[in-house]
């Protein structure tokens, strides 16, 4: 398995942005599909984004489609979550995902390597 770290959370104003990064242990990131998932205060974990091995594809979810983009650099053995335009429903527990098959899976159980996750809070 790969050992995951997050990063990059915090207190943001409404319409404000922030990156995580999510640095992977191992020499073998790139063959790793990725995702960022959340949870929010008293709910379920839910998906927020993926991408493929080599970062050629991506998928994010509706509710942040157009604000949030995923993308990762195999080099750094890194992943990010670039969130802009953000509101206070996206205030969250942030976490990444790695596993070597769940590329496009939106359940969380499918993917086997998690990170200890980053608090995103957002303020009106």
């Amino acid at each position: 398995q790969v050992q995951l770290v997050e990063s990059g959370g915090g207190l943001v104003q409404a319409g404000g942005s922030l990156r995580l990064s999510c640095a992977a242990s191992g020499r073998t990131f790139s063959s790793y599909a990725m995702a960022w998932f959340r949870q929010p205060p008293g709910k379920e974990r839910e998906f927020v984004a993926t991408i493929s091995w080599s970062g050629g594809s991506t998928y994010h979810a509706d509710s942040v489609k157009g604000r949030f983009t995923i993308s990762r650099d195999n080099a750094k053995n890194t992943v990010y979550l670039q969130m802009n335009s953000l509101k206070p429903e996206d205030t969250a527990v942030y976490y990444c995902a790695a596993d070597p098959l769940s590329y496009g899976i939106k359940t969380a159980t499918t993917w086997g390597s998690w990170g200890q996750g980053t608090q995103v809070t957002v303020s009106s």
